[in-house]
């Protein structure tokens, strides 16, 4: 008999993190675990990675929903951050409970897997700085959050990595998270396509499928949807918002596409269409950040994926993964997944 119960924590960023919409000191998460008690000596753990004011399940019954799927972990709904959660556990808790929930090249420590370097927003110097630390640990490819500052000072600093690094150097990735409107959207997109960007996210906000439909169609930079494809679990929904918008990327988050068989859908309609994905984290812990690269690593990944470090917090848990430069490596040292359960309990108190 599977048992099931969570915890709430909350994780404090070294630096406030800056995003076009919000600030944020800290995000709070919930971590999970799973036991058979005919197994009480192990666990899975997995982490309900709720994104507050960006997802759509962030409401007051998200704790009481979280509470019922503990009492039937087998019976997942259609809650994104959940389903991940469980999902992860419920593998780890298969695989023996040391954080393996897909075995792969990566997790075998055959290969590396390469990830963009994230420079959040701040002022003008705070972005230069934060641009040439991440080049300094030798990242070649820089995603930026645009959107929350002077577009003059963004285009200015744009202008600076490029006099310094030639597009083979270095590959710039933009994420303006919808801030721009529909009707300035291709102006600002034709100025930052001076600067040769490999790609924009979300460059408006989600719901306007004609709208983005058209930048799709006219914009001189390709275009990643992000926060469009949260929310929506019918498979012919995704396959209509596909053939819609008809976008060059598609960004999976695992906590906010659905959970991990969710984005299996996504990225199987997206490779049918010729579209073009990787994957990123959002602000999970260590418990989630190892489930998304592990889940990625199945797929060998050719290009950079957007996953974090787990460098963000004053605070976190063991991990397999440490950074190597631009890469994730993954090394198989024994972490008992019922000792980081201990320590999110601790975390929480």
């Amino acid at each position: 008999m599977i048992h099931a119960e969570y915890v709430k924590v909350r994780l404090w960023f070294k630096e406030t993190a800056i995003t076009s919409r919000t600030r944020m000191q800290y995000k709070d998460t919930y971590i999970i675990a799973v036991c058979d008690t005919d197994m009480p000596q192990l666990c899975g753990v997995g982490e309900c990675a709720l994104f507050s004011g960006l997802s759509k399940e962030d409401n007051p019954e998200y704790e009481r929903l979280l509470m019922q799927v503990c009492q039937d972990p087998q019976n997942l709904p259609e809650i994104s951050s959940i389903r991940f959660g469980f999902e992860c556990a419920l593998r780890d808790l298969r695989n023996g409970g040391e954080q393996n929930i897909f075995s792969s090249p990566f997790t075998q420590g055959k290969n590396q897997m390469i990830i963009n370097g994230l420079i959040w927003m701040g002022d003008k110097d705070k972005m230069k700085r934060r641009i040439a630390d991440k080049l300094k640990a030798g990242f070649t490819c820089l995603k930026l959050k645009i959107g929350g500052i002077d577009f003059e000072d963004e285009l200015e600093l744009l202008k600076a990595i490029r006099q310094e690094f030639t597009p083979n150097e270095v590959e710039l990735r933009l994420d303006a998270n919808g801030a721009f409107q529909p009707e300035d959207a291709l102006y600002k997109l034709n100025k930052l396509s001076e600067f040769t960007i490999h790609s924009i996210e979300q460059p408006i906000k989600p719901g306007q499928w004609d709208d983005m439909a058209y930048l799709c169609t006219e914009s001189p930079i390709p275009i990643a949807l992000d926060e469009e494809l949260i929310g929506f679990t019918d498979p012919d929904v995704k396959r209509k918002l596909l053939d819609t918008i008809n976008p060059q990327f598609i960004i999976l988050k695992p906590s906010l596409c659905g959970g991990l068989t969710e984005s299996d859908e996504w990225l199987h309609e997206a490779e049918i269409r010729k579209i073009g994905w990787w994957a990123t984290s959002a602000l999970e812990s260590n418990i989630g950040l190892n489930a998304i690269a592990q889940w990625v690593g199945q797929y060998v990944p050719a290009i950079p994926q957007g996953l974090g470090t787990g460098a963000l917090y004053t605070d976190n848990f063991p991990s397999h993964m440490e950074l190597c430069g631009d890469r994730l490596c993954y090394h198989k040292s024994p972490i008992s997944s019922k000792s980081i359960w201990q320590k999110a309990i601790e975390i929480s108190m």
